[in-house]
């Protein structure tokens, strides 16, 4: 026991860094100015400034970092605080293609003036269902209308009243027949002064009062006045072809000047030469449905109605619908280039839509106005976020995200699983786009794309890189107090006062890891503030104090901890065998981290080591039994090779050691037990009791140097609340790498069993300063003879390998023999 004074253990205050409460100047965070900055991202916002600021093709951005760091809510405050100089992107419109309905016509316009479009065309039906209506109730128009009817049906009258004074003098009349639907003229014979039909003259021939020569005649002249009505009949038709033609020529040439001057007022307001062209097709398209403004019973337009009730705008029924203006993108209220967080990025989300209106026999219909925007239009000229690992989860997105950016434009296309019961084939014209995309993932997808998809090394050649700490430093921990002064303010929460802030700093302190650094994982700092919101508030506080604070990290372990209490129990029952008291040859109490994810906790584990005679070396029993993962493979070799190295240059190490993770049943992985394995073994070997009082962690290198772990609060809190449930008795202890000192963030209870004398912490540089705490002797230094201090642990290691050694030869020599 008396090598152990030779090796300082720590002190309390170096575990545990504490926040003066004489850090803060102010009273509450009440008093702070708010922190909206982003907080210790330097690097991050250094890449996404510069990807932002490129305006060349390929400058995406690709944003890695953990979880929680508050990487989407800092694109976002960033993207929205930005200067950003550039106009305000144009609202997108699709019209109806009049040359090709299948193929609307996209649309750019200013700010604004997609609505004013829009508005513009209801103002032209509105004003054409009631100026053209009245242009035709018109004298002028009513009066010219009549003339031309007038004329022509003179002419019409004029010829017919010339063949049927040529019929009378011939003896034949015209009379109207029903044939069918149809009523067909006819001319019939007249005797007596009455018309009479072919039955009745063929009866007259029999009864001899009408010879057969005059009825001979009769149909010969029949049959040539009929050849000469259906002259007649041509030239009527004729003119009646002549009065729809000149009444149509009449119609437009009378209206046209009407529809022209609006829609050239359109054009002339907008300027624009994709909409010159479209107005051009609406104009004629308006002048070919001119009957739609003569409708009976068409009612005169309310002022105060929209020009498409009556017709909902929603059904492709509607006779005014091809004229409609779908605004896809609006951009009047914008005041600056649009930035878009798409949080359910589907294809339909992302690249827009093509509605589908079904009709009662089952076919979908579509035009211009079935046309949605996506958030790739609505980030047009601006920003679009996009969470990685969603797009990848959506089937198309990524290859179609790829197309798009590659090609700068956005097709919209039909994703309807039913599209082939549609009986329309739009294709959109393509909008030519210009956003820059913010992908969110994380550090491994990076990589994996880096390596497997060359698009992404063009179109993402920005990554920003959030760290999840950052250095402590009073400019940091101020930042600290900002922050919790801006969440409260945006959700009404108290404020904390000097020892809550205190508090919250050293809970970023603990989840950092380091006591040089502070947390940024903002997102767990705001959970702790809002959870000690709560307590305070229960306890009837208007301001929260440290112990607020306190009790919320107390109640958010207790909600997770169940696996840990369940296994305390098997510890207090003896049903897991750990020893705490005591010294064991062979045997040593690791400590091992249980990682659940959202909580982590530390217990300690027990190994032993048995050696024999043997050539098969270090036998690692959790490898055989196919649970060590390739870490602790790699531990057990190290120190294979310290072994080796240490005691195998004068005679071969002729030994079989087998180790072993007692009572271990899911898997071992990690090396920080590599150099407990390694006193096991030397305890074997040597035939020296290990204390069992004191627990080991620390990985070792082949020249046995004690390498930094992971986890080390965890672990000497696990062995602590093991021991302290058993009743301190003033010796145990902890050996750490020298290197996690800095780590140490440990609870407050274990600080104070500690300055009480009642703990002990040992950290270490090298096995030789391990195994002498463990043993109470000293670990030898090598004399030049090649042998070892006398009595030291390695000189007994040394003498029992030596002999080991013999015992090895001289059985190999008898096994010869026979």
């Amino acid at each position: 026991m008396s090598e152990i004074s030779k090796y300082k253990e720590l002190s309390a205050d170096k575990l545990r860094w504490e926040c003066s409460e004489n850090s803060f100047k102010f009273k509450t965070t009440a008093d702070v100015k708010p922190c909206n900055d982003i907080i210790g991202q330097d690097r991050a916002l250094m890449s996404i400034k510069m990807g932002l600021d490129l305006e060349h093709r390929g400058y995406n951005i690709f944003i890695t970092g953990l979880v929680g760091t508050g990487r989407k809510t800092t694109i976002k405050h960033l993207l929205e605080r930005l200067e950003r100089k550039d106009r305000v992107p144009p609202d997108i419109c699709y019209m109806n293609n009049f040359r090709d309905s299948n193929l609307p016509v996209c649309i750019e316009l200013d700010a604004g003036d997609g609505v004013r479009l829009a508005a513009e065309m209801e103002g032209l039906i509105f004003n054409l269902k009631k100026n053209i209506p009245a242009v035709f109730k018109s004298e002028y128009y009513t009066g010219h209308r009549k003339k031309l009817v007038e004329r022509i049906q003179a002419k019409q009258k004029k010829i017919v009243n010339e063949f049927e004074a040529k019929i009378s003098k011939e003896g034949f009349t015209m009379i109207s027949l029903q044939v069918g639907p149809v009523i067909k003229p006819q001319l019939v014979p007249v005797i007596d002064g009455n018309p009479v039909d072919y039955q009745h003259v063929t009866q007259l021939v029999e009864e001899g009062k009408i010879s057969p020569e005059q009825f001979e005649k009769m149909k010969e002249a029949a049959e040539r006045l009929s050849e000469e009505m259906s002259h007649v009949y041509s030239e009527m038709k004729e003119l009646e072809e002549e009065l729809r033609a000149r009444l149509e020529k009449f119609d437009v040439n009378t209206v046209h000047p009407v529809i022209h001057e609006m829609v050239a007022d359109i054009d002339r307001r907008f300027q624009n030469s994709v909409l010159r062209n479209t107005l051009g097709g609406v104009e004629k398209a308006l002048i070919k449905k001119l009957d739609l403004f003569r409708a009976k019973g068409m009612k005169e337009p309310n002022a105060e109605q929209s020009v498409w009730e009556g017709n909902e705008t929603s059904s492709s029924d509607n006779p005014f619908r091809e004229f409609m203006v779908n605004v896809i993108v609006d951009n009047s209220e914008a005041k600056a280039p649009p930035v878009v967080i798409e949080n359910f990025p589907s294809l339909k989300n992302i690249f827009g839509m093509i509605e589908r209106e079904f009709t009662q026999g089952g076919w979908a219909k579509a035009d211009h106005m079935s046309i949605r925007a996506g958030s790739f239009h609505r980030a047009n000229g601006g920003y679009l976020v996009l969470n990685a690992r969603d797009i990848f989860m959506e089937p198309g997105v990524w290859q179609t995200l790829k197309r798009t950016l590659k090609s700068a434009e956005v097709t919209i296309q039909n994703y309807d699983p039913f599209g082939f019961m549609s009986s329309s084939a739009l294709k959109p014209k393509s909008v030519q786009v210009k956003s820059k995309i913010v992908l969110i993932g994380d550090a491994f997808m990076y990589y994996l794309l880096q390596a497997h998809d060359e698009d992404f090394r063009k179109i993402f050649k920005i990554r920003a890189d959030f760290d999840r700490e950052v250095d402590k430093s009073k400019t940091v921990i101020s930042q600290y107090a900002g922050f919790a002064r801006s969440l409260g303010d945006r959700e009404n929460l108290f404020p904390l006062d000097r020892s809550g802030m205190s508090a919250v700093v050293e809970y970023g302190v603990r989840l950092a890891g380091r006591q040089s650094k502070l947390s940024t994982k903002f997102s767990m700092i705001a959970d702790i503030i809002r959870e000690s919101h709560y307590h305070a508030q229960n306890a009837g506080k208007k301001v929260i104090n440290r112990e607020h604070v306190r009790e919320a990290i107390r109640c958010r372990i207790k909600r997770v901890n169940l696996l840990e209490e369940k296994i305390q129990e098997r510890f207090d029952d003896g049903t897991i065998l750990i020893q705490t008291s005591g010294a064991v040859v062979g045997q040593v109490n690791a400590l091992s981290v249980y990682d659940m994810g959202d909580y982590s906790f530390g217990r300690p584990s027990r190994i032993t080591a048995s050696t024999s005679l043997g050539n098969a070396g270090v036998i690692n029993i959790e490898r055989e039994a196919d649970l060590s993962g390739n870490t602790h493979n790699k531990g057990v070799l190290i120190l294979s090779g310290y072994l080796n190295g240490k005691y195998g240059n004068e005679n071969p190490i002729a030994i079989n050691a087998s180790l072993c993770f007692e009572q271990s049943y899911g898997g071992v992985d990690g090396d920080s037990a590599s150099s407990t394995e390694l006193y096991a073994i030397l305890s074997s070997i040597s035939g020296l009791p290990l204390r069992q009082d004191i627990a080991v962690t620390g990985s070792i290198n082949q020249k046995g140097e004690i390498q930094p772990i992971g986890g080390v609060n965890q672990k000497i809190e696990g062995f602590f609340d093991v021991c302290q449930a058993r009743g301190l008795k003033g010796t145990e202890g902890v050996i750490i790498p020298w290197q996690n000192v800095p780590d140490l963030m440990l609870e407050d209870r274990v600080v104070e069993a500690v300055s009480r004398n009642k703990f002990h912490i040992y950290p270490i540089k090298t096995v030789d300063q391990g195994i002498s705490i463990l043993t109470g002797l000293k670990a030898g230094n090598k004399l030049r003879s090649g042998r070892y201090s006398k009595e030291s642990v390695n000189d007994l290691v040394q003498r029992n390998l030596y002999q080991m050694a013999l015992k090895w030869k001289k059985f190999g020599a008898a096994k010869k023999e026979k």
